[in-house]
């Protein structure tokens, strides 16, 4: 039990580590998160709870702020379980042109 909760923990803390310093982060590894984000509570392993507070923590670390105060306190009904709101931050966008 605890070696699956210190692995998505140093996956959280990868990402959202990546994310923080502006780093762009492959599809893959966060959907393999949330896949086993969802099995380990199918396998009745952790609560949903349990695995949202721990990710809290991993994106307090990265960010400064909770998953509430970055996305709004309903943020799971735009994030349903197993999703994680992991995004890049946006690319700064130069005219080419004068038009």
């Amino acid at each position: 039990m605890q070696l699956m909760m210190d692995e998505l923990q140093q996956r959280w803390q990868s990402m959202f580590a990546a994310l923080a310093r502006g780093d762009d982060m492959p599809p893959g590894k966060l959907l393999r998160t949330e896949g086993m984000m969802e099995a380990a509570v199918l396998a009745g392993v952790f609560s949903e709870a349990d695995l949202t507070r721990a990710m809290d923590a991993c994106f307090q670390q990265a960010f400064g702020r909770s998953l509430s105060q970055s996305f709004g306190e309903d943020w799971r009904v735009f994030f349903p379980f197993p999703q994680i709101p992991a995004f890049a931050q946006r690319a700064p966008v130069y005219p080419s042109t004068k038009d």
